[in-house]
């Protein structure tokens, strides 16, 4: 994973059918304002315009409204479009995810009937459209919402009640209204079997909408089919950076078992070292490990990554390479590793990626029982060259490897980032079927999806909602491996950038590691 390029490296502007637009350094914070661009008698053109004042970019934004009783939008455009009743939502289209900061952008629709007076509770994301956290007249936002019940098809919840007149409660995913109450009780229904949701409450009445109530995230019931054997749900711990958690207080939280430990690097020449400076053994790394596996976890060495002095260059030959990794084996009677192959040091060397596989093949001669793992980087549609090299080198060497990882971020994912996973994933899997002469079938249990949670260095977004659906996704289809970078990041920080402790947007704590205990 890419531990310390945590830092956009590009800045993925809109295409040029989105009109972006300076605007003064002191205008207000970040604003929605509606004007009528036409009214025709039996229908009406709108036009929203978005303006974002702020000194940072808004990655992904949401306008929501009601319209009055009988009135309806009919087509839409530079935006999507949903609706809940009267209440209408338009999000950014998929080509043109940021708003960058001091800038501004448009999107428009045509309704019916005419004589059209304006919309109703507008919000931009979680503020009033007016700019700032409320509307003068608006409750207040309600309590934290809590899972009362559960079942194959439903998440049921409750919340405290908002201050302020109240008139009901919309139970958001994400920007789409799932159901609306006048109580402090819903039933979300229409649900899969074993599938994490997550879930904000916003109060309104007939002056506004509050903001929303902090998220929770429920699982329906139904999971009673168990994996298959060495299928692996196993988030990135690191504990060299970014505030490491305790893991046994995530392990209880979440219920995942299983964490990927990074990185096991050269200590010198051939020597293994965790981030090359912390022994194998005696140290905060082991003592890890041995709390986690007294919880009832287990873990996965991983070796390499992004940067730091790696074993893949430093050791002359597979088989002093399949030497190192042994003692790292041998200490921890492990029963997985994984191979991190990034950057040019190790990805792109066909020498040492050939090295590599011949030590992983020597290794698993040696250890029957050991799953091996590979994780390298990709495109959105699969493999590029140097991952399908390694892939046909793989076939060639016959190293056996068990699981094939890609990472689908840092890659120009842009707002889709599902599909986009899914379309690297079936790149994946065909380059798979073609080195190895596998089914689709057998080609999905050899391969793994490491994401990143939250904002990725190249701000792509992955939101909880978005990472459960990768999750099922890959659940589906019988994939071997899930993972993350990193459960250090997995808390919030709304707004916060590419950092090493927090996601950089609005969830719950733990929420990625609960998706991904649930694979």
């Amino acid at each position: 994973m890419r531990m310390r390029r945590m830092f956009p490296t590009a800045v993925i502007a809109a295409l040029a059918a989105v009109v972006v637009v300076p605007i003064p350094a002191a205008a207000a914070p970040a604003t929605a304002t509606f004007t009528k661009v036409s009214d025709w008698g039996t229908g009406f053109e709108g036009k929203f315009t978005l303006v974002n004042g702020t000194t940072s970019p808004i990655n992904g934004w949401s306008v929501s409204f009601d319209l009055p009783a009988g009135y309806s939008i009919s087509s839409s455009w530079d935006a999507v479009r949903s609706n809940s009743g009267q209440r209408y939502t338009f999000t950014n289209p998929t080509w043109a995810p940021t708003l960058p900061a001091g800038a501004s952008t448009t999107f428009g629709f045509n309704g019916s009937p005419g004589n059209f007076s304006g919309v109703l509770n507008c919000r931009f994301n979680d503020a009033d459209c007016a700019g700032g956290p409320s509307t003068p007249g608006a409750p207040g936002a309600p309590g934290t919402p809590g899972v009362t019940a559960t079942t194959n098809t439903s998440i049921a919840l409750s919340w405290g009640a908002a201050s302020g007149t109240v008139t009901g409660y919309r139970v958001y995913e994400g920007s789409t209204v799932r159901a609306t109450a006048t109580g402090t009780s819903a039933t979300v229904s229409g649900l899969g079997a074993c599938q994490s949701h997550t879930y904000t409450v916003a109060a309104f009445n007939n002056v506004g909408e509050s903001a929303r109530s902090a998220p929770v995230t429920g699982t329906t019931t139904g999971c009673t089919t168990p994996p298959p054997a060495g299928r692996r749900a196993a988030p990135y711990l690191y504990l060299g950076w970014g505030n490491p958690p305790a893991p046994g207080t995530v392990m209880s939280a979440t219920g995942v078992r299983w964490f990927t430990m990074a990185f096991m690097l050269s200590g010198g020449g051939c020597t293994p070292a965790w981030d090359s400076n912390r022994p194998l053994q005696g140290g905060v790394d082991a003592q890890t490990i041995s709390a986690i596996r007294a919880a009832g976890g287990d873990v996965i060495p991983s070796f390499g990554g992004w940067s730091g002095n790696k074993l893949g260059p430093n050791c002359a030959t597979p088989a002093a390479l399949a030497g190192a990794y042994q003692q790292v084996i041998s200490a921890y009677n492990l029963r997985a590793i994984d191979i991190d192959i990034e950057n040019t040091d190790e990805f792109e060397n066909e020498a040492v990626q050939d090295r590599i596989l011949t030590a992983l093949k020597t290794v698993k001669q040696n250890n029957p029982g050991l799953q091996t793992i590979i994780t390298f980087g990709t495109t959105t549609s699969g493999p590029n060259f140097w991952g399908n090299r390694l892939i046909s080198r793989a076939a060639a060497l016959q190293a056996n490897i068990d699981i094939f990882t890609i990472m689908p971020f840092d890659f120009g994912g842009g707002a889709n980032m599902f599909q986009s996973t899914v379309n690297a994933a079936e790149g994946l899997k065909n380059s798979l079927k073609s080195a190895f002469g596998w089914t689709d079938a057998v080609a999905y249990g050899h391969m793994g999806l490491s994401g990143m949670n939250g904002l990725s260095d190249q701000q792509e977004l992955t939101s909880v909602a978005t990472w459960t659906q990768i999750r099922d996704w890959a659940r589906d289809r019988g994939l071997a491996r899930l993972a993350f970078w990193s459960v250090n990041r997995d808390r919030p920080c709304p707004g916060g950038g590419v950092v090493s402790d927090c996601s950089g947007i609005a969830q719950g704590t733990w929420d990625f590691t609960r998706v991904t205990a649930g694979f």
